[in-house]
């Protein structure tokens, strides 16, 4: 990265929704250190469309003059930007994260950031043949991580404040109908890489690793009860924790009431949060033990941070700039990000094989190293389930 008072080239990949709607507005929110140069999509009409939004103002910022490619090696070959943004489908993550850090790129990428551990590791790989130290780095949308509620609880867990952490709950209840699933790459191994856990539990669970640090165990449970998909659409786990904690962990897109929701009882307090797509400030609810309840000051201070900052890709954005300023990892990236992928392809095992999985479990030469569906005779697609599938690319 170059000096501090450089501004910040930025391009996105991919013009759809996700894009438009979060990744616009939070590179709009940073447009003092930020200039959105170019953006690349295989549709025209849509990138046409993007260009054009992105040249009017918005309500958090300037316009943008963006210039449109439909092939991403043109782009990273005229623009040499900075920072790319990756907004694609699933199945392009991996093939676009590491082009972008060859280019010397910085890369935030949608969840998840790509489709297998195999895959994070080759990702990891790129970015050390690149640049040992000092970037560029690829980075994850976990947004959820960023907002004020969660810097704050985690750094109350982490400081023994509310005693030791004992049980916790992490729960993920949406609803997607036939209609979302009629996107061709959706429920599908080789294109989204797994189902509600992947593609839409994965934040909350991030969020609890974020809030009680390293898994050692998991146990879980997997089913398709609804959807005509490859992957799941219901999964259940119950985890270990490294510092002893045990919690429940939900994923669902088959539920009416939707909602996202933490819930961790400690020694002295129980900390929640209910949300659905974004939280903040007031959606934390600290409920004091029976002998801290006469402990005024203490609980006052579990209850107001210092500001109210909600989750949010502006909020990451800004944390990834920082971090391309100071030449540092940011959180979100690394053997950070890799431990909830790791979660992942845990729980796919454990649920598919019906036995514990451990921590540091899965390695090369692991069925579930190289795909999430581990090849299962009843869950890999018919042409993944055989000996000789198994080395393929998802």
């Amino acid at each position: 990265m170059a000096a501090a008072t450089t501004r910040i080239r930025a391009a996105v990949v991919g013009t759809g929704g996700i894009v438009s709607g979060s990744h616009l507005p939070a590179l709009r929110a940073q447009a003092d250190r930020v200039d959105l140069v170019a953006g690349v999509d295989v549709d025209e009409s849509r990138l046409e469309a993007f260009r054009a939004q992105a040249a009017e103002p918005g309500e958090t910022g300037p316009g943008f003059t963006v210039t449109g490619y439909t092939d991403l090696a043109a782009m990273l070959e005229a623009e040499r930007p900075d920072l790319v943004l990756i907004g694609t489908p699933p199945s392009l993550h991996r093939e676009q994260t590491v082009a972008a850090l060859r280019a010397g790129a910085w890369v935030l990428c949608e969840k998840p950031l790509c489709l297998t551990l195999a895959e994070y590791d080759e990702i990891a790989a790129a970015e050390a043949a690149e640049k040992p130290d000092g970037g560029p780095y690829a980075s994850v949308v976990f947004q959820h991580r960023y907002g004020s509620g969660a810097v704050h609880a985690r750094e109350l867990l982490t400081s023994g404040e509310l005693g030791k952490p004992l049980v916790a709950h992490c729960q993920t209840t949406w609803y997607r109908n036939t209609e979302y699933y009629a996107v061709p790459w959706r429920g599908r191994w080789d294109s989204e890489g797994g189902g509600p856990s992947m593609g839409h539990g994965i934040h909350q669970m991030d969020l609890l690793l974020y809030l009680l640090g390293d898994w050692t165990e998991i146990r879980a449970m997997a089913g398709r009860l609804v959807h005509d998909v490859e992957s799941e659409d219901v999964s259940t786990a119950l985890v270990r924790f490294a510092n002893g904690a045990v919690a429940t962990v939900v994923n669902s897109v088959v539920s009416p009431d939707e909602v996202s929701r933490i819930r961790i009882d400690c020694a002295d307090a129980t900390v929640e949060l209910t949300h659905l797509y974004g939280h903040s400030n007031d959606d934390w609810v600290y409920t004091p033990a029976p002998h801290t309840r006469d402990a005024a000051d203490r609980i006052a201070h579990w209850r107001t941070p210092a500001a109210d900052l909600p989750s949010s890709h502006t909020a990451q954005l800004a944390v990834v700039l920082d971090a391309m300023r100071d030449e540092v990892r940011p959180p979100g990236s690394g053997p950070d990000a890799r431990r909830t992928m790791e979660f992942l392809a845990a729980l796919y095992k454990s649920a598919f094989t019906g036995r514990p999985v451990h921590a540091g479990e899965i390695a090369p030469g692991d069925p579930y190293y190289d795909a999430m569906h581990g090849n299962h005779p009843d869950w890999a697609p018919a042409t993944a389930a055989t000996p000789a599938a198994s080395t393929k690319e998802n």
